[in-house]
């Protein structure tokens, strides 16, 4: 596994690297920055590492702003002495968020995430390439969400809708549990089949979530199951493909 360290404190950069390396020798270090500056130029000048160990604070700038400028398409695992930034960090590739002084046992715990959703991913490219030498488009069976700090595999079936909530992004199944997931809801949308149906700008719902629905002036009000406290509408101009939508 090649992994990229980004952060400032040179002890801190050793003592990771020194942890890395019992935990599992296979692990390459390919790179080190201690700056956002850095590590764009870095990330810009080199292969795409399998892992990121990310301090949230640098010394030029908060970590984020790696995120603003370059399309990160690796997992990252944020560490920190503050926990101000978890709920941040779960806008990004994070796959964990390690709180300083690093532990060993916790540090174990973030890479067999890892390696737990390289599988997946490795399965899910397999079926899809299968699909696609048979003629068959492109499915979504299952999404991987966050469920507190850990990865659980949720199947598309499970799903009763999607939706946002302080610009992120939430799952909630057909029992109610709600989990976090990496994704917009357009990128989602694009996934998924004729079962779901953009709602508006925060709901993304399945056929079988509507309990019942009316209209309003134009709009059409939603019951959802499992239920929500706040109003779901399908606005006026909307209305037209939701009712071809839940009567076809």
């Amino acid at each position: 596994m090649k992994v990229l360290i980004i952060e400032d404190e040179a002890t801190a950069v050793e003592k990771l690297r020194g942890m890395l390396s019992k935990l599992d020798a296979a692990i390459d270090i390919v790179g080190t920055a201690e700056s956002v500056k850095e590590a764009l130029s870095w990330l810009k000048s080199n292969p795409s590492p399998d892992l990121a160990f990310v301090d949230v604070q640098l010394s030029d700038d908060n970590s984020f702003a790696i995120f603003d400028q370059f399309e990160i398409k690796f997992p990252v695992i944020f560490t920190t002495a503050y926990d101000d930034y978890i709920m941040q960090s779960f806008e990004y590739n994070s796959i964990d968020y390690l709180l300083k002084p690093l532990k060993q046992d916790r540090l174990q715990k973030a890479l067999n995430k890892v390696k737990k959703l390289e599988t997946h991913f490795i399965q899910y490219k397999f079926n899809e390439l299968f699909d696609k030498a048979a003629g068959k488009p492109a499915r979504k069976q299952r999404f991987v969400v966050k469920k507190g700090v850990d990865f659980v595999s949720v199947n598309i079936k499970e799903v009763a809708y999607f939706f946002t909530e302080y610009r992120i992004v939430f799952l909630r199944d057909r029992d109610g549990a709600k989990y976090i997931i990496d994704k917009t809801l357009t990128d989602l949308q694009d996934e998924l089949g004729a079962d779901f149906f953009r709602a508006n700008r925060k709901y993304l719902i399945s056929i079988d979530a509507v309990a019942k629905f009316r209209s309003d002036q134009g709009k059409i009000l939603l019951n959802l199951d499992p239920s929500v406290t706040e109003e779901v509408a399908v606005s006026k101009e909307n209305a037209p493909n939701f009712r071809a939508w839940i009567g076809g």
